[in-house]
């Protein structure tokens, strides 16, 4: 391969690898929300690109533990890295480029502390990806499926703790206010429910 053409190899192994299905739209989605972010700014595409489509590899369906007990205590980040380096090296992804994206997929959750711009925009993206229409969503297709989900009102407080401690984590100024927009949107869905069901939500 030359050139671009490991992007084309991400993308056709991220399609395929992404189970659940519905687990597939957030790479894309936060790649498009990054380089949004990131205009004007001074980044490294490839790098971006990479870190984006790979750094969730390891919560995907057959890339994961099957064990409950041991996914409940599973991080997915180490093993995504890992994967992420070895897949991309097989793909020609330029050499010197290996440890920007490592680092990136390292701290892109909001709990963690980007050192790369790269590194901050991805953790901004994920985070406006639990925000909003978008947010609300991932959170309610995992109802039924996911153990930890059993009902509608076993993912408000997952909603709930996006609204009051993600909305304002946000690091660069477009992010601050695409969070600002996603939070009021979420706060209105979260209000609409408890006036419409109350405690009978189940």
């Amino acid at each position: 391969m030359t050139g671009r053409d490991w992007r084309k190899s991400v993308v056709y192994y991220i399609r395929r690898e992404a189970q659940p299905e519905d687990k597939f739209g957030h790479q894309p989605r936060l790649y498009a929300l990054a380089k949004t972010i990131g205009q004007d700014l001074d980044y490294d595409d490839d790098v971006l690109f990479a870190s984006a489509w790979m750094h969730d590899l390891g919560v995907f369906s057959g890339h994961r533990p099957q064990d409950i007990e041991q996914l409940s205590g599973w991080d997915h980040v180490p093993d995504t890295i890992e994967q992420s380096i070895e897949l991309l090296t097989g793909w020609d992804f330029p050499s010197g480029k290996l440890d920007a994206v490592a680092e990136a997929i390292r701290t892109h959750q909001a709990k963690d502390e980007p050192t790369t711009l790269e590194g901050t925009l991805l953790r901004d993206a994920d985070i406006l990806e639990q925000l909003g229409a978008i947010g609300i969503l991932r959170a309610a297709v995992k109802v039924g499926r996911d153990t930890r989900y059993p009902n509608f009102s076993s993912i408000l407080p997952v909603l709930s703790h996006a609204l009051s401690h993600l909305a304002g984590q946000t690091r660069l100024t477009r992010s601050k206010a695409m969070a600002e927009s996603r939070a009021e949107m979420l706060r209105s869905f979260l209000s609409a429910v408890s006036d419409e069901a109350g405690d009978l939500l189940h």
